[in-house]
């Protein structure tokens, strides 16, 4: 039986894929949930004789996300010492100014994505690991936007807000029971976000100089350093003390 068991969504891409590596380790059996399995992924876990599982979802379809939580909490193993869910997916689109906010369906589905599966899947985590004598926690990836408004960014922000508060009420409601939730933000991250970040319009993200500037300076932090600092928070004997925290608070 596995020592650990991790759950992270977004997995495929950026700083999800980072910790799906970090996480190939003896002893953690690790399920990923992305879009597109990775197959580049799958070989390093055959390689390194790590325990893997791949499931394609898209977690943006609040039905095919609530599917997949009951499929796999029903089947979750009970006998691990931890267990760790770690929900990374996200995106930061639409962008546009509020006044031009008029996409039912892309706001719905950045809803969906950002807060709707996050819910979803720690509800199906708490029932499948409540009473367990085993560590239990929860990495909510929010953002400094959610903390701190930033024009062009109504529903990125909004939904990481409402990340940040999620996360508070799952703490006031299991805390005492032993489980630690986070809702951390990983700073400033070169991956495929930043990506879409840059290419936005200034008329839509007045901010958007000051994001190329920071890539062009090197500004960025790696996905590989922000993963291994995430995955060494978890393992702090005061991991889950700070409920809404930063990545950048720890060296």
């Amino acid at each position: 039986m596995s020592q650990t068991i991790a759950i992270l969504t977004g997995a495929s891409r950026g700083l999800g894929a980072a910790l799906a590596r970090e996480l190939l380790a003896p002893g953690t059996h690790l399920v990923t949930l992305a879009r597109h399995p990775d197959d580049d992924l799958a070989a390093q876990a055959a390689a390194r004789g790590a325990s893997l599982e791949q499931i394609a979802v898209d977690l943006s379809d609040a039905e095919a996300a609530a599917g997949v939580a009951e499929r796999i909490f029903a089947a979750l193993p009970r006998e691990a010492g931890r267990y760790l869910l770690i929900n990374n997916a996200g995106t930061v689109n639409p962008v546009a100014n509020a006044a031009a906010l008029d996409d039912a369906a892309a706001i719905g589905a950045a809803f969906a994505l950002n807060v709707t599966s996050v819910m979803l899947l720690t509800s199906r985590f708490l029932a499948a690991t409540q009473g367990l004598a085993a560590k239990r926690q929860i990495v909510n990836i929010s953002s400094g936007a959610g903390r701190n408004p930033n024009a062009g960014w109504a529903v990125y922000c909004s939904t990481k807000a409402a990340l940040d508060m999620y996360t508070r009420v799952v703490n006031a409601e299991h805390r005492a029971h032993g489980v630690q939730a986070v809702s951390l933000a990983p700073g400033v991250v070169d991956t495929g976000m930043q990506e879409t970040i840059r290419s936005s319009s200034p008329e839509s993200f007045p901010a958007l100089a000051r994001f190329q500037e920071m890539k062009a300076s090197g500004k960025l932090s790696s996905p590989e350093d922000v993963a291994r600092r995430i995955l060494a928070l978890t393992a702090r004997d005061d991991f889950g003390q700070t409920e809404i925290d930063d990545i950048r608070n720890y060296a």
